[in-house]
């Protein structure tokens, strides 16, 4: 899409194409397409609106009732935060003091929507000319247009001496492929801007990637992982005077906000497998919280580069999963195989860490028959390769 398409998109005829289209999307894209032109829909239009209409459905997940109104890009959308975990960092930011909040690099403006909607005065800035357009048209249509306002420029020249608070989600896809950049020096804005933001502004939020090495980390920073209903969907750098820990993992499920914190360079104690196994949500895996964990769980680890858990009770929990163990086998396909055949094990969820095993492949290979289900969790023990046959204890 491009500006005079979009244009096109919030006139009259275009507000009835994207009605049209919402009636027809999810199902066959040329049945969908050939529907609109027959009532009388320019072909262009029509593929703008269904074009809409497609991301608004997938949109749903992230942005709930608000998802049917909002304008996106495919490139937005993915990098735009969830509408939870932007509520409740805007939460968190107005609990802070924060007032007037610059979003440097604002997209689709889901974040700024939430900090406006928590009262906060939000300037946006966004490089590419029609992300920046539909942010402001996704402000005007929340009714938050007094609150949040979008300019198109280079965000690294925005004069921030005016705000106090300051949200940066640099792009980590290039420009017109789409790839993922890995190297935060090739941010938009980079990385030495990024962090150099926590200098000049006493509230300063940065949304990271997951995957962020530990070693970029900026000093005094509290580096917080995210995950929403078990999906871990992004990291983010609270610096200045927003710094309460050094690291935070927080685990939402539902609108509930579980939260664990620690110093992140704890070690967990070592010891032979026990009766229950926990598996760490992977927020608290990335914050290097396993140990805190350990310590709530009274766990021990069986491998010291392992992050499963192991504990005498079953103890509830939601930063991780628990499944009772059965069987403690060194891995032998052989054995493994004979075994389930045994116990007319026909269904098999299969988890790993720290093996090199294809869990399809080995699924294939055990040539399962029967009418019972088991989980497997294929691992390391003391260094030695290791599968446990596990059922899965109630949430």
């Amino acid at each position: 899409m491009d500006l005079e398409q979009f244009a096109a998109l919030r006139t009259p005829e275009g507000s009835a194409a994207l009605d049209a289209a919402a009636r027809v999307a999810g199902g066959d894209p040329l049945t969908a397409a050939a529907a609109l032109r027959s009532a009388g829909v320019p072909a262009g239009l029509a593929a703008a609106a269904l074009t809409q209409a497609e991301l608004r459905r997938r949109a749903a997940g992230k942005f709930g009732p608000a998802a049917p109104g909002m304008f996106l890009t495919r490139a937005g959308l993915e990098q735009a935060t969830r509408g939870v975990v932007a509520r409740r960092r805007a939460e968190r930011l107005r609990a802070a003091g924060v007032a007037t909040l610059a979003d440097l690099g604002c997209g689709l403006g889901a974040d700024a929507l939430a900090a406006a909607r928590a009262g906060i005065r939000v300037y946006g800035v966004e490089a590419d000319p029609l992300t920046a357009a539909m942010a402001a048209a996704n402000a005007e249509a929340a009714g938050l247009a007094d609150l949040f306002t979008v300019e198109c420029g280079d965000a690294t020249a925005f004069d921030v001496t005016g705000v106090d608070g300051v949200f940066c989600d640099p792009a980590r896809r290039k420009a017109g492929t789409g790839r993922r950049i890995f190297d935060p020096n090739a941010y938009s804005p980079p990385w030495d801007f990024v962090t150099g933001l926590a200098e000049r502004v006493p509230h300063t939020v940065v949304k990271v990637a997951p995957g962020l090495d530990h070693a970029l980390i900026p000093a005094g920073a509290e580096a917080e992982w995210v995950s929403v209903d078990g999906d871990l969907v992004e990291a983010a750098l609270w610096c200045g005077a927003l710094a309460e820990v050094p690291r935070r993992a927080t685990v939402l499920r539902g609108d509930i906000a579980h939260v664990l914190t620690g110093g992140g360079d704890a070690e967990a104690p070592v010891g032979p497998p026990r009766r229950f196994l926990y598996d760490p949500d992977a927020a608290v895996v990335r914050a290097h919280l396993v140990a805190e964990l350990a310590g709530d769980l009274d766990a021990t680890l069986a491998d010291p580069s392992i992050a499963y858990l192991y504990g005498d009770e079953a103890r509830p929990t939601p930063f991780a999963r628990c499944l009772e163990i059965t069987d403690v086998l060194p891995f032998s396909l052989k054995r493994l195989r004979a075994l389930l055949r045994e116990r007319r094990v026909g269904r098999v969820e299969i988890l790993k860490r720290g093996s090199a095993l294809e869990p399809e492949k080995l699924r294939r290979d055990l040539k399962l028959a029967g009418d019972e289900a088991a989980s497997l969790v294929l691992t390391r023990v003391a260094g030695a390769p290791t599968v446990l046959i596990c059922r899965p204890l109630p949430a």
